[in-house]
């Protein structure tokens, strides 16, 4: 998976209760645009995130 500063990325809620996280890469740490990002998410916590299967990246709009 290729990312880029500014891009969205939305993990998927794994059971019925948990809902889905949307946030923004703020940084790419990873060579290439690979992983690790640091991600801001909507409710202003900021992680570093290695994605795995649940989650989508949807391209900054240019």
């Amino acid at each position: 998976m290729n990312a880029v500063q500014g891009d969205r990325i939305v993990i998927r809620g794994r059971t019925v209760e948990s809902h889905d996280r949307h946030g923004e890469i703020v940084e790419v740490r990873g060579d290439n645009g690979e992983p690790p990002y640091l991600v801001r998410f909507d409710d202003g916590h900021e992680s570093v995130v290695f994605p795995g299967g649940d989650f989508v990246v949807e391209k900054a709009s240019t």
